[in-house]
């Protein structure tokens, strides 16, 4: 994925973890963007990689694609776990989640 296809907010590149500890295994995330959450045969919920495969190391991020910001937003504001984190790239500040300001 080229840094033009990566989502930002005012042209910064956004990246996306989950933390598994909070995880509930709803799978409302993998329902708004399967491209970028998958549920593991534990139950929980992880992001993916650009080659599909499972990020399953603890806090693994990927990037947000621009054309699915507003899945991943929506999976962040509707996840009963609040264990979605939307981040800044550049200094890693949250910009939609629970710890988002």
């Amino acid at each position: 994925m080229t840094v033009q296809q990566e989502a930002g907010v005012d042209g910064e590149a956004l990246e996306v973890w989950i933390d598994q500890d909070l995880c509930t295994g709803d799978g409302i995330c993998a329902q708004y963007a399967p491209e970028v959450f998958e549920l593991d045969i534990d139950g929980l919920a992880y992001v993916k990689g650009a080659d599909d495969e499972l990020l399953q190391a603890a806090g693994a991020t990927t990037p947000v694609p621009l054309p699915l910001l507003a899945d991943v937003v929506d999976s962040a504001k509707e996840c009963p776990g609040e264990c979605i984190h939307v981040r800044r790239v550049s200094d890693r500040a949250e910009v939609y989640g629970p710890d988002a300001e």
